[in-house]
C-alpha cells in the first residue's frame, strides 16, 4: 500500500442541523466537488446536501470504512455532537480541503 495515500470519512449537511450524509473517499476534494455540483444522482442531490461539515483523515482504507460505518450506526444527536465539537459554527470546510 502507498504510505502517502489518505482516506477520509466525512459528513455533509444541507444546512445547520439539516439533513446529513456520511461517506468515505480517497479524494475528499473531488468527492465534495461532485456532491456540491450534483454530479451524483441520489440522496445528496435530492436533499441538497452540499456542505462539508466534518471529516477525519486515515492512512488505511479499512479504518476509514470502519469509521464511516460506526458513524452511520450512531443516532442523529451523536452525529450533531461530533460535528459541533470540531465545527461549532457549521462552517463549510471545503475551502480548507482545497488549501
Amino acid at each position: 500500500m502507498d504510505a502517502t495515500k489518505q482516506y477520509y470519512a466525512y459528513i455533509l449537511a444541507s444546512r445547520r442541523n439539516g439533513t446529513l450524509y456520511t461517506g468515505v473517499t480517497n479524494d475528499l476534494a473531488r468527492r465534495v466537488y461532485a456532491h456540491k455540483n450534483d454530479l451524483f444522482e441520489g440522496f445528496t442531490k435530492r436533499y441538497g446536501v452540499h456542505l462539508l461539515v466534518w471529516f477525519e483523515v486515515f492512512e488505511d482504507i479499512n479504518a476509514a470504512i470502519q469509521r464511516e460505518t460506526r458513524i452511520k450506526r450512531r443516532n442523529r444527536a451523536w452525529k450533531l455532537q461530533l460535528i459541533e465539537r470540531d465545527n461549532p459554527k457549521w462552517d463549510d470546510l471545503y475551502e480548507r480541503v482545497l488549501a
